[in-house]
């Protein structure tokens, strides 16, 4: 049986909708343009207040508008947009605001995430080893959210000390719904831009129906990224401190197993200074395209990559971005790396303070005025300018897109693709 999917798209103390077919609510069918407000910690819907409404489509075509929804949450492009949806439409007050939540079939949920994720040009085995790995995910991140609510577990996604600030990101806050509708989880646009490559999505999707990765008898929390940079993070360095037998070290590459210990700081400049061969070490157009949506010609390689700050500009920059004083920042000293190079601590010696941060998503994003593209990254001190060299883009755990993207076009298919980042998995029919 098909399991549904529960998506948190907005929050306001106001939501106006429009009903674009009919529509069952407290047993009345209703349609068209329709606006709640928050009274008194209740929803008001036309002149009447209730606890939580639930709009319950009447056709399988059915579907509704939300309108001025955030998307790009906390990234220089955020932005509101009215957005179109299938499936059923829940209301909920939850801290002083309303929610608005989509119930949709979980096929339906991954046929906007993947025509959202990938380019049109995106080759049938790279789409299909998608769908796979947006399934298991989701599937995955519902079961998490159930164990946690179960043990009445105390989640949390950092720890500080005086002389460290440990946080990393991840999506177990989310108790009233599944997954939200932005990056923060999977993008996901219901309907509202029905691409070019809607079709053959839907074939990938279609072709790949219920299958999802397993290890250990559980469904895998089938992790991705845009390019690891020649070697595939482990999944504690990221997130919590849980080893996963699927999410391993692995060289991108099947011509060589040789993977150098990137825990050490000599080894990773080496690595980082050199362009090992690897599927992801590319800079075929091309290629990159079926990955990266409006893709920028301007830059051609993520596989390696340079940024450089003088000292008053990473200092105003840091102090923006953590909103810690730490004075004129004198020096970057790697702590600790994982075994795709990517830091996992990193002390900052500033002239009025000295922390160790971490993980990777905090040091990519306190090191730039948006995210840095990854974490793998070596200092180079020059007078008063500070040299970071880079490789890769993301996290780089589990899946790694571009190599992906290359295995396709080499002729890999989806389960080669898949069997290839998810170390020990297997591929098994849920419904």
């Amino acid at each position: 049986m098909e399991p549904k999917v529960s998506v948190g798209i907005l929050w306001n103390k106001e939501i106006t909708f429009v009903l674009n077919t009919q529509y069952m609510c407290m047993e009345e069918v209703t349609t068209g343009e329709n606006s709640v407000s928050l009274i008194d910690g209740q929803i008001l819907w036309n002149g009447v207040l209730y606890k939580e409404l639930h709009f319950e489509p009447i056709n399988d075509d059915a579907s509704f508008t939300l309108k001025n929804v955030v998307i790009g949450i906390n990234f220089h492009w955020e932005r509101k947009e009215d957005q179109q949806f299938q499936g059923a439409l829940k209301l909920i007050v939850k801290d002083g605001q309303i929610t608005a939540i989509n119930l949709i079939k979980v096929e339906d949920y991954l046929t906007s995430v993947i025509s959202s994720e990938m380019s049109a040009t995106a080759s049938m085995e790279l789409l299909k080893a998608h769908a796979v790995i947006s399934r298991s995910w989701l599937l995955a991140q519902i079961e998490k959210n159930k164990e946690i609510l179960a043990n009445e577990e105390e989640y949390s996604t950092f720890t500080e000390t005086d002389n460290e600030l440990i946080r990393w990101y991840d999506r177990e806050d989310h108790t009233d719904f599944d997954v939200c509708a932005d990056d923060h989880c999977q993008r996901y646009q219901g309907i509202t831009r029905a691409s070019a490559n809607i079709d053959v999505v839907k074939q990938a999707i279609k072709e790949t129906r219920g299958q999802v990765l397993k290890s250990e008898g559980k469904i895998c929390d089938a992790r991705f990224s845009k390019c690891c940079g020649g070697i595939v993070e482990e999944f504690q360095n990221c997130w919590e401190d849980i080893k996963f037998p699927y999410l391993v070290k692995l060289r991108d590459d099947v011509n060589s197993n040789d993977i150098p210990d990137l825990t050490i700081e000599s080894e990773s400049v080496k690595w980082i200074e050199s362009r090992p061969s690897a599927f992801c070490n590319t800079q075929d157009k091309k290629i990159l395209g079926q990955v990266l949506n409006n893709y920028d010609q301007e830059t051609t390689d993520f596989y390696r990559w340079q940024v450089t700050y003088t000292q008053s500009e990473l200092s105003a920059l840091v102090l923006k971005r953590s909103g810690i004083d730490f004075g004129t920042i004198e020096e970057l000293i790697p702590v600790e790396r994982g075994t795709s190079s990517r830091l996992v601590k990193l002390k900052i010696v500033g002239s009025k303070k000295t922390l160790t941060i971490g993980k990777e998503l905090e040091i990519r994003r306190i090191l730039s005025t948006s995210h840095l593209y990854s974490s793998a990254f070596t200092i180079k001190k020059e007078g008063d300018t500070f040299i970071l060299t880079g490789a890769g883009w993301g996290h780089g755990v589990g899946l790694c897109q571009i190599g992906a993207a290359v295995m396709g076009e080499k002729g890999y298919s989806y389960d080669k693709i898949l069997l290839h980042y998810y170390v020990g998995a297997s591929i098994e029919e849920l419904y």
